[in-house]
């Protein structure tokens, strides 16, 4: 066989031919937004206390007024749930996100008595600057992962302007509390847990089971009952959560809901592990279709 030779003629014919090939169509689907009031993603810090939050804003689309989701992250935050907070956005609500005093940067000292006010003071944050953030200030709706259900619970049981607000998974606090009293090694286990939480400035596990102990009957949710009067609640579980177990931190938490009848209860067990791993689609739809009605 013999070796193919190019000459120069034929190379400048190879090259036309390529030059002349059809260049293949890209597909763009047309995506018509508000010039003025786009969809977006800002920055964000304010003062709790004293102390400079940092956190970021998924702002929704158009001029607005909007309702708005305070999203509020667990112990010590390493599912965020931005899934859910760009779902929320497209579905035209504004997700406000940040981190507690002392926690992933923000300044101050962590405590779970500070997460708690933290939250008073984003809803503070919105309601006195509504034109930045283009927010409804009697549309505010506060969801929590884990620890952040627990403060979710915590603060709109003491803010009356809030008429919406969600656990996902959400700790209880108080009912820790009498498990580390029962089991000793468990508040061993969790106090060396704690203390390797270096993104929370300020905390020690000795500082946060003092912290637990002190106020299991201020930190257990099943108590908040008659201060959601009026609210809609919404709690929901995994079937296979071994951190906040279904059956003895969902269950009671719901039973204690459900015996007071002027809570607006939805409540729901989902199959999946603490942060819904292989679940999060039907937790997004859950909270959405419960969210519509906080509109």
């Amino acid at each position: 066989m013999k070796a193919a030779i190019f000459t120069a003629a034929s190379l400048s014919t190879l090259m036309l031919l390529t030059a002349c090939a059809t260049t293949p169509e890209i597909a763009v689907h047309p995506i018509v937004v508000d010039a003025d009031f786009p969809p977006s993603l800002v920055e964000l810090n304010f003062e709790s206390r004293g102390d400079r939050l940092n956190g970021h804003a998924y702002l929704a689309e158009g001029e607005g007024p909007h309702p708005t989701v305070v999203l509020l992250h667990g112990f010590p935050g390493n599912e965020r749930n931005l899934d859910l907070a760009q779902d929320l956005r497209s579905d035209g609500f504004n997700v406000i996100f940040f981190h507690y005093r002392g926690a992933w940067g923000s300044e101050g000292t962590y405590s779970f008595t500070h997460v708690i006010e933290d939250v008073a003071s984003a809803t503070d944050m919105l309601r006195a600057d509504t034109e930045t953030y283009r927010t409804d200030p009697d549309k505010l709706i506060l969801i929590g992962h884990s620890m952040g259900g627990f403060a979710a619970l915590e603060a709109a049981a003491q803010d009356d302007r809030i008429a919406c607000v969600a656990g996902l998974a959400p700790a209880n606090l108080g009912v820790i509390a009498d498990a580390f009293e029962a089991d000793p090694k468990a508040a061993e286990g969790f106090v060396a847990y704690s203390d390797t939480m270096q993104m929370l400035s300020g905390l020690t596990g000795d500082k946060a089971l003092q912290e637990i102990m002190a106020n299991r009957e201020a930190f257990d949710t099943r108590l908040l009952a008659s201060e959601l009067v009026g609210k809609s609640v919404l709690v929901i579980g995994g079937d296979k959560d071994t951190s906040v177990p279904p059956d003895t931190i969902i269950a009671p938490l719901v039973a204690a809901y459900e015996a007071e009848p002027g809570i607006d209860l939805t409540a729901k067990i989902l199959s999946g592990d603490h942060s819904f791993s292989w679940s999060r689609q039907e937790l997004i739809e859950t909270v959405l279709d419960w969210a519509d009605g906080c509109r």
